[in-house]
């Protein structure tokens, strides 16, 4: 799915939004773009509220995203981009383990997943997929995916943490984070009571009977994706 670049035609530059809550991330993101003629920065965002406000106004021919902000979800944004402005294309750029996220951000509807760790010119190339309407993923996971579509992955089964639902992967993620139940309510624009409920159907996906068991889980989890 990983197709090779090809520069859009004409002298027109395509214009990129880039939504990254670390502002250091964001101007290398920034330098990578500006160094392709067809490409230039639109503008930046570091939550989902400012992004939305952003793709309003700048009309970008592609947003950037990554999954984790301070306030709000990198998930819920792409569905809420995917409903007020479909024929935008996303491109995902994050440091946590395509294995896991990679098919997540497809269902709600992002045209690709690129890892932080690639090399500038695949993420060019990303962009570049993305904008001809193509699908966009690393060669690895794209095979893994079509294997699966196939019926023909061998002697896997779904793992404790792909059964988790979108939200329920989430929370799981701020927990490792240290964040308090509150804490994780409001980052997700959650009640407490949702938020517990989420995390009781987590500690029972993963066969935990704690929230003790569930923290230590969590950080254990967090440590190994990277």
């Amino acid at each position: 799915m990983a197709a090779t670049a090809q520069r859009v035609s004409g002298n027109v530059q395509q214009k990129v939004l880039i939504v990254d809550d670390h502002p250091i991330v964001r101007e290398g993101i920034a330098q990578i773009i500006s160094r392709d003629g067809g490409l230039e920065v639109c503008g930046e965002a570091d939550c989902p509220e400012k992004a939305l406000q952003l793709v309003a106004t700048s009309k970008p021919d592609v947003a950037i995203v990554d999954l984790e902000f301070s306030i709000g979800s990198g998930l819920g944004l792409i569905r809420d981009l995917k409903v007020l402005h479909p024929r935008l294309p996303v491109l995902v750029l994050s440091m946590h383990d395509e294995t896991i996220y990679a098919e997540r951000v497809l269902r709600v509807g992002a045209s690709g997943y690129i890892m932080k760790h690639e090399v500038a010119e695949h993420f060019v190339e990303a962009i570049r997929s993305v904008l001809r309407g193509g699908i966009y993923l690393s060669e690895r996971m794209a095979a893994r995916m079509l294997l699966r579509l196939a019926g023909k992955e061998p002697g896997r089964s779904a793992s404790a943490i792909e059964r988790l639902s979108d939200r329920e992967l989430e929370v799981l993620q701020l927990i490792a984070q240290a964040l308090t139940t509150r804490e994780v309510a409001e980052r997700l624009y959650l009640s407490i009571t949702t938020v517990e409920t989420h995390l009781e159907r987590v500690k029972r996906k993963l066969g935990l009977e704690s929230s003790r068991e569930l923290f230590r889980y969590a950080i254990v989890w967090s440590l190994e994706r990277f």
